[in-house]
């Protein structure tokens, strides 16, 4: 009987290293095993839960890297411009444009914005991107842009409103309350309008708003107002007169407020003083033309009147002296 000899057995040795390693293998799977399941239970959720909670991650993950794959590939956009065609052949495009809530501003600007609009799909049209848009015109404070199915797109428009005129060298500018620019104006549109001057001006007009409000009665017959500095206000009345005010906003209010009750007392606008001078905080200066002429002239007057006195007065004396001296002679 014939009988198979194999060689190439392992040894006692290796036989004995691979059990170990066997044995190593198996203890820190235990372990391993041991630690997961300790971790499981300390963990508030069921194991069925926790198994949920793994597969739907899983599963979100392999979603996320499908539309990854899909994005590269460019099968969205594509997506997207078949259901825009769709969309148009069914009438859902844009072939009208309604503006509402315009009274000054030009509304062909309001088209010039929204023409690169026409003749495409609604469901491409992006409102966001378009308001931003109507937002950089001037004279926009505020947009809405809305669809009107099938056809219209509405667009509704909150103007600034104008407040002044800025006045740059011989440049006008119409703005509103905060000074936001609006568009350039003639001299002659300007007129009637409250105009403000001097350096920063423009970036004070909101603060000007605040300090007229402090005297309503005078506001209507402030014609100017000068920036002196970049620290206080000039105001000119429509009657040319002009009166300074102290630095700084509470001050400059009090000073103002003083200044409509002497009005409305003594009747100061329209009267002989040029300027009023209110930045000493316990007085007010008052210049009146031509007074300190009048006053030269009226000193020139006594001064003549006082020497023509002294003259008569010595003349008087020496007439009262030629009898005397006469009779002595004899």
């Amino acid at each position: 009987m014939a009988q198979t000899i194999r060689r190439g057995g392992k040894s006692g040795r290796r036989a004995a290293a691979a059990s170990g390693t066997r044995r190593k293998v198996a203890n820190a799977r235990k372990q391993t095993g041991t630690m997961i399941d300790s971790t499981v239970r300390w963990l508030p959720v069921s194991e069925e839960t926790l198994h949920r909670f793994l597969m739907t991650a899983i599963l979100g993950g392999a979603a996320v890297l499908a539309w990854t794959v899909a994005d590269m590939a460019g099968l969205p956009a594509l997506a997207e411009a078949q259901i825009a065609s769709v969309a148009a052949r069914a009438g859902f495009e844009v072939k009208r444009v309604e503006v509402r809530g315009l009274n000054r501003m030009n509304e062909l600007k309001i088209y010039e914005k929204v023409l690169s609009e026409r003749d495409q799909a609604m469901s491409r049209l992006d409102l966001a991107i378009l308001r931003t848009k109507l937002l950089d015109l001037p004279w926009v404070k505020d947009a809405r842009v809305s669809r009107q199915l099938p056809d219209t797109l509405v667009i509704d428009v909150v103007e600034r409103e104008p407040h002044a005129v800025l006045r740059t060298g011989d440049k006008f500018t119409l703005i509103d309350n905060t000074g936001h620019p609006l568009e350039a104006v003639s001299e002659k549109r300007a007129r009637g309008m409250l105009v403000l001057t001097g350096d920063g001006a423009g970036a004070r007009s909101e603060d000007l708003g605040g300090l007229l409000e402090a005297a309503p009665a005078l506001k209507p017959q402030v014609a100017q107002a000068e920036w002196i500095g970049h620290r206080r206000w000039n105001l000119t009345f429509k009657t040319g007169q002009i009166l300074a005010l102290p630095e700084g906003p509470d001050p400059a209010a009090a000073a103002l407020l003083t200044f409509a009750r002497m009005d409305g007392v003594d009747r100061l606008i329209g009267g002989k003083v040029a300027s009023f001078d209110m930045r000493a905080h316990d007085r007010t200066y008052m210049l009146v033309p031509g007074r300190a002429a009048a006053a030269a002239e009226r000193q020139k007057e006594i001064a003549a009147a006082k020497a023509a006195e002294a003259n008569a007065e010595a003349g008087a004396t020496r007439s009262d002296d030629a009898p005397r001296k006469a009779a002595k002679d004899q």
